[in-house]
């Protein structure tokens, strides 16, 4: 069975795409699938964007659907301040990897130079006629500001996150290390368990 990966997200696709064809799915990503619309993202929760997706990517395709949003919760910052859902829509604007350092790296000097934070991921899985969702609350970590020279393209606030238990930035560390998050691990079981 075909199934979509409603992404243009290149660490989502290195990630899921990789681990989910190690379990014999074939999943394609909607540049393999030549689709090429934008989804207004105007929910309010990982769960809601992750809906929105999953929903619009099936009517281009007609293919089973797996979506995932992220949002992000930072401690002791101004509502106006608080990214929610909207982590790379700065001031309502979509911004790339570098303008998202920036922003978040003066962010973090902005309150002493080290905010406590933590993603809450949605996904959702559509087939037309039913709709399959689950969230995961990740742990807390510290965003700095300082740049880790190690980068990953899609998820550039790896490199300005240190995790507490291993005093390391996340861009920096092994597979084993950050066994790429028991949320990731919690997302791919969910989504394995609910693609019969």
């Amino acid at each position: 069975m075909e199934i979509l990966f409603a992404t243009k997200n290149p660490a989502k696709i290195a990630y899921y795409k990789t681990e989910l064809e190690k379990h014999g799915m074939e999943i394609y990503t909607l540049r393999e699938k030549h689709v090429d619309c934008e989804v207004d993202e105007t929910g309010k929760t990982a769960i809601e964007n992750a809906i929105l997706k999953a929903k619009a990517y099936y009517e281009q395709t007609h293919l089973k659907t797996i979506a995932i949003d992220d949002t992000l919760y930072i401690e002791g910052v101004t509502d106006e301040e608080q990214p929610g859902a909207k982590v790379r829509r700065i001031g309502g604007i979509e911004r790339t990897d570098d303008e998202m350092l920036s922003y978040y790296t003066a962010l973090a000097r902005k309150y002493g130079s080290r905010l406590t934070a933590k993603w809450v991921k949605g996904v959702a899985i559509y087939d037309g006629k039913n709709l399959k969702t689950h969230q995961v609350e990740g742990d807390f970590f510290y965003f700095v500001d300082q740049i880790s020279p190690v980068r990953h393209e899609g998820y550039p606030l790896d490199s300005i996150t240190i995790m507490p238990e291993q005093n390391k930035y996340l861009s920096e560390m092994t597979k084993d290390e950050c066994k790429k998050g028991s949320s990731s691990k919690q997302i791919l079981n969910f989504i394995e368990a609910n693609l019969d």
